[in-house]
């Protein structure tokens, strides 16, 4: 009976909202909790589940001795990209952050660090994109010169009577990072973004 409320809970906030607010899962996972403490009396049958990625960019082996192709790099590219958007912001804007924006991010890195592929430069992409409201989505480093080649941003802007959109831009090292070279927007809502990461 309570699974059956439950669901009746769930269907009717997002019936209610129509669908733009999704119910908070931390109730849910309480809920679960509380029962898994009364259900410990009966034994469960215990299932083994396992993560397997298809991807040969995640089962490569990788030492400290690779040196990232220009392949690698746009891989590691499209995966910091939604990685930063998270569960919320992915799901809205992958068709069109796939088909506008990401092109032109294959295209800046083929065109800017090519030369320094072809001279075996070591390059490393970094691993962790900026959570909550900072811009940096990755960025490209030289690790023998110790000097980032690419800075890759997303900044939320509010455009009056617009609403908000997400700015794809690019930095490079030789204006100082100073320069904003923009890849394009992507309009979100006149609602107000999650945070990046969520």
């Amino acid at each position: 009976m309570k699974k059956w409320l439950q669901q009746l809970m769930i269907i009717s906030v997002a019936f209610v909202t129509f669908g733009v607010i999704s119910p908070s899962h931390e109730i849910w996972s309480t809920l679960h909790e509380k029962e898994d403490v009364k259900e410990t009396e009966h034994p469960q049958h215990s299932s083994k589940y396992a993560v397997h990625f298809d991807d040969p960019y995640f089962n490569r082996p990788v030492s400290s001795e690779d040196y990232l192709t220009e392949e690698d790099l746009v891989i590691g590219a499209h995966t910091l990209a939604f990685t930063k958007f998270g569960s919320k912001i992915g799901p809205v804007i992958e068709n069109e952050f796939d088909e506008v924006i990401f092109p032109q991010i294959e295209q800046v890195i083929r065109e800017k660090i090519g030369e320094h592929v072809q001279m075996n430069r070591k390059l490393a992409i970094s691993e962790h994109p900026s959570g909550g409201t900072a811009e940096k989505i990755f960025n490209i480093k030289d690790v023998e010169a110790d000097k980032n080649l690419l800075l890759f941003h997303v900044r939320t802007e509010k455009r009056p009577q617009d609403g908000y959109f997400f700015n794809f831009h690019y930095h490079l090292p030789e204006d100082d990072y100073q320069t904003h070279h923009t890849l394009g927007d992507v309009y979100w809502s006149k609602n107000t973004p999650p945070k990046w990461l969520s």
